[in-house]
């Protein structure tokens, strides 16, 4: 078993859209969550996740935490736009 934790903070209420790529005993499988808003928590299965997260709100702050076993991953942006990429493995 190989959970992969994500969870979304920031400034209260701030819009989001997040596109993931989760890849699990060999295949890939995509979540796209094109409204999302803080605080949020995704949670899947899988060896490997890529994910690419965009700010929809302008002024806010959005951090994004990732943990899969013993490693993690910690991204933050501002302002509307703002866009992260990320991966853990």
């Amino acid at each position: 078993m190989n959970p992969i934790r994500i969870t979304m903070e920031g400034s209260e209420g701030a819009a989001f859209s997040a596109h993931w790529r989760i890849t699990h005993e060999g295949e890939t499988t995509e979540h796209i969550e094109e409204n999302g808003t803080v605080p949020a928590e995704f949670n899947f299965e899988g060896t490997a996740l890529e994910g690419t997260v965009k700010l929809l709100s302008d002024g806010d702050r959005l951090e994004v935490d990732i943990q899969k076993g013993s490693n993690r991953s910690r991204s933050s942006t501002q302002g509307k736009g703002g866009t992260l990429t990320v991966s853990i493995r």
